[in-house]
């Protein structure tokens, strides 16, 4: 049976969070394992994003503590934090009047990367995902979804950074491509292991690439533990509903 890693990689410490009148967490604590893939899902609205986004210094805390890694997010030079974060959202974005290979090599280049350590780096990511060279010179409106989709991810692992964010970097596109992203995803994490945090409102993209599960509902975590004890056993009537309406 699977084991949840008790080494945390992130812990929320009752941290609040709220946009004006709106709140969206209040008192939130919560530990992420070291070295896994943990799903956050969740209804639209849920706090999905937001929990992500403070992860990664996008959005600050109102109170409370988050810790990435055993460092505390920083206030002042979040560059060189959030450098050290893989990040990828749902349609890439890619910047458009940069080749593939301009967009993947950009943060490393930023670092100082000589030429051939980024070539390097750039060639051994395209293989592991399974695009082929000729993409490089391409820009991002002669590639087809997967491939861009693809290429967003390339651009998170560039640094080989020790944490990876994933926003629903799957859910723009069609389902045939969507499996061959996920055996690409499959395929990174044998290559190139971190600690993973996926957003996602699909249970069954949960269920096949995760080890871990959060459930939020309006902010609040109502249950997480491992994917199948969750869903055999569902703790509250919000956790049943969701699992029943997408896998029953």
């Amino acid at each position: 049976m699977a084991k949840v890693n008790s080494e945390p990689a992130v812990i929320f410490d009752a941290v609040d969070k709220s946009f004006g009148a709106s709140q969206v967490f209040r008192h939130l604590s919560l530990r992420l394992p070291k070295d896994q893939v943990t799903a956050i899902v969740g209804s639209s609205g849920s706090g999905k994003t937001t929990l992500l986004q403070m992860i990664n210094g996008l959005e600050a805390a109102d109170a409370g503590l988050i810790e990435v890694l055993g460092q505390a997010v920083p206030t002042q030079r979040l560059e060189s934090f959030r450098r050290g974060i893989g990040y990828a959202v749902q349609g890439a974005g890619l910047f458009p009047h940069l080749t593939a290979r301009q967009n993947v090599t950009l943060v490393a280049k930023l670092e100082g990367w000589s030429e051939a350590r980024m070539e390097d780096r750039f060639a051994s990511l395209l293989n592991t995902v399974g695009l082929p060279a000729d993409v490089a010179e391409r820009l991002p409106r002669q590639l087809s979804g997967g491939q861009q989709q693809r290429l967003g991810i390339c651009r998170a692992l560039m640094l080989q950074p020790p944490i990876l964010l994933l926003d629903e970097p799957f859910s723009a596109v069609d389902p045939i491509t969507r499996l061959g992203l996920y055996e690409s995803f499959e395929q990174t994490r044998q290559t190139h292991p971190s600690t993973t945090v996926l957003v996602t409102h699909d249970l069954r993209e949960a269920r096949r690439l995760a080890d871990f599960f959060v459930i939020l509902d309006q902010g609040k975590v109502v249950q997480s533990g491992l994917p199948q004890d969750v869903l055999e056993h569902p703790a509250t009537p919000y956790a049943e509903r969701l699992i029943e309406s997408q896998l029953s």
